[in-house]
């Protein structure tokens, strides 16, 4: 027979998986999200704070002949200066010179909301502020503790993939 409290503890443990979810998922619109972020909490919230800081050992873009997953966008879709933010697959493509592309996670490495806009450079959060550089995903303005992490993609002619 289960008491009470393993009851309790298993209604309050599902409960804090289920709001520990953060930013939105965008709709599929495929593009830029505008939609309301939300706050982590609990445990994994706290696991997250406490990550280390990102590397920059490996390439954020590999220019091969075949792709890995579905297009993400055509590169005449990533402008020259900006990106472009997909929100689904919660990552960022950035063009900072033409014919360089990079990729980063979308996800905001000070509360977890994502970030909805490429203009003037940055990468920007519409939670509290933060900036990302396009080049690197280095904090340009803050909260955020830390840059945001790499992603990997595979640019082959003129469709962008996920690697």
């Amino acid at each position: 027979m289960t008491s009470p409290a393993t009851k309790r503890r298993t209604v309050l443990f599902a409960a804090a998986a289920l709001t520990t979810g953060c930013g939105s998922d965008g709709g599929g619109d495929g593009g830029t999200s505008t939609g309301a972020p939300a706050t982590p909490s609990g445990p994994a919230a706290t696991a997250t704070e406490s990550a280390p800081a990102a590397t920059e050992s490996a390439p954020a873009a590999t220019s091969t002949t075949g792709g890995a997953g579905p297009a993400l966008a055509k590169t005449s879709d990533i402008p020259v200066g900006g990106g472009t933010v997909f929100s689904a697959e919660k990552v960022v493509v950035t063009q900072p010179e033409a014919g360089e592309f990079k990729a980063f996670s979308a996800v905001c490495t000070h509360q977890g909301c994502l970030v909805n806009k490429v203009a003037d450079g940055t990468i920007d959060c519409p939670c509290h502020g933060s900036k990302y550089r396009i080049a690197d995903g280095s904090v340009a303005a803050g909260p955020a503790p830390r840059p945001l992490p790499a992603e990997q993609i595979i640019v082959s002619g003129e469709t962008i993939t996920l690697a």
